[in-house]
């Protein structure tokens, strides 16, 4: 719920207290993956490579439309600052009903694009068809998936962060019981090999929408909204709410994480040696990017929560916690990626000569850190304050105008190699940032403005 905060200290609780649950749940999310790929490449090698291939079409697709209903989160964050509680049921209900159709346009994406694709690939028939069972195991949960992204938005924006933590700390040691029953075939259950691995997380999706609407429908502090009952009709008015903001969160999150799977694939030209320490690099940046994230999600939630009361100043004070929490957290990642890129590259692997490449990547990967820092908690921010159409333009524009080019043109051109699309990745991300911070502080002084006039 919203909470009225009047120091700096009670502001730095708030925000600690709405971050630390939804940093749980992300790194739980991110073990939940991880473990899929890890029990799959002690199954057989050719099924972790179906998995990989499997997992590449999966993430883009799903997340840039799941990301949609993630404009929830500041549609309904404003509503509670503005104590309309009448509002967010219908809009809850309608989100639900979005959910459903961006389930079935993943379905057909999936079933008549991505399938075919992977077939017309030339890879090895039994990596072809472990990545098509996979996925096909996978979307026996996107309804599930899509309505619980509805739930976890409605349970975010009302600060119940610790509710998302809770249902995934309970689904997450579920979902590898599953893995290692149908990965192996342990205890009777069938043998699927990689393909088990999309079973486990599609049932493992049933059981977290349950959890979660059970929560929604039963707990005292929900029960109020009553988000299951009195079904409205489909109205086109709220869903256009809904997409006006969440489309463009969406396609901002899709254009951030394609532009690593296209730079993956043109470094298919190196050695396996270099895309291998090029995969290390970036699995390790992806568990620490986990924090600035959460720090996003929570400025999200705040500062919509503010904007929706007419508390601009706190807003503004909340904006600029997130940034200083994420920026003091990228020293101590530049101090890991540093003084222990050797012994974090070596949990990867045996292979002293991936290690030295890898090394190498964990320098670049430190200079990420920072941009990546201010970036996060202002794309936040802007969500919180419901504009949300530039950081979609300013993603095409830092990573594929400015990003990719440069990095192609210094990997193909220069001594640098591989790293310059590391390098290309950095100089993107930080005209980002400081495109971003010009925005935010337009988009923070018309607010002010518009509080002085009312």
């Amino acid at each position: 719920m919203s909470v009225d905060t009047n120091t700096l200290q009670q502001k730095i609780s708030l925000f600690i207290k709405i971050m630390i649950p939804i940093l749980i749940t992300q790194v739980a999310l991110y073990l939940m993956s991880f473990f899929d790929i890890l029990m799959t490449g002690r199954y057989d090698t050719y099924h972790l490579a179906g998995v990989t291939i499997g997992t590449s079409f999966w993430a883009p697709v799903y997340t840039g439309l799941a990301g949609i209903l993630m404009g929830l989160t500041p549609i309904i964050a404003q509503q509670i600052g503005a104590k309309n509680k009448s509002s967010v049921r219908p809009t809850v209900q309608q989100a639900l009903y979005v959910s459903l159709t961006l389930s079935a346009i993943i379905f057909i994406l999936i079933k008549w694009a991505v399938l075919p694709a992977i077939m017309n690939m030339p890879l090895d028939v039994q990596v072809k068809q472990v990545a098509a069972d996979y996925l096909t195991g996978m979307s026996i949960g996107l309804v599930p998936l899509m309505a619980y992204t509805v739930l976890r938005s409605f349970f975010d924006a009302l600060g119940a962060t610790r509710v998302s933590m809770l249902i995934i700390l309970i689904s997450a040691p579920i979902n590898i019981v599953l893995n290692y029953l149908l990965i192996f075939g342990n205890f009777g259950f069938p043998e699927l090999g990689g393909a088990g691995a999309g079973y486990a997380s599609g049932f493992t999706y049933w059981l977290v929408f349950f959890i979660a609407a059970f929560i929604a429908w039963s707990s005292r502090h929900f029960k109020e909204f009553s988000l299951f009952s009195g079904w409205p009709r489909v109205s086109f008015t709220r869903w256009k709410e809904i997409l006006a903001v969440g489309v463009p969160i969406g396609l901002s999150i899709f254009v951030e994480i394609s532009i690593f799977s296209v730079v993956t694939l043109l470094m298919s030209s190196y050695t396996a040696q270099v895309i291998s320490a090029h995969q290390i690099a970036l699995n390790f940046t992806s568990l620490l990017y986990m924090v600035p994230l959460s720090v996003s999600m929570g400025t999200t939630i705040l500062v919509g929560q503010s904007i929706g009361g007419g508390r601009t100043k706190d807003a503004r004070q909340f904006t600029y916690l997130g940034i200083g929490f994420a920026v003091l957290f990228s020293f101590l990642s530049i101090f890991i990626l540093l003084m222990l890129r050797e012994e974090i590259a070596s949990m990867y692997t045996p292979d002293p000569a991936i290690i030295t490449l890898a090394v190498h990547f964990f320098i670049y990967a430190a200079f990420f850190q920072l941009s990546d820092a201010v970036q996060a908690p202002i794309q936040g921010a802007l969500r919180g304050y419901k504009d949300v159409t530039m950081t979609f333009l300013v993603g095409v524009f830092s990573f594929w105008i400015i990003g990719l080019p440069t990095g192609y043109i210094l990997a193909a051109y220069t001594e640098l190699g591989a790293y310059g699309y590391w390098v290309g990745l950095i100089a993107g991300l930080t005209v980002g940032a400081v495109i971003l911070s010009f925005r935010l502080r337009f988009i923070q002084s018309m607010q002010t403005k518009k509080s002085l006039e009312l």
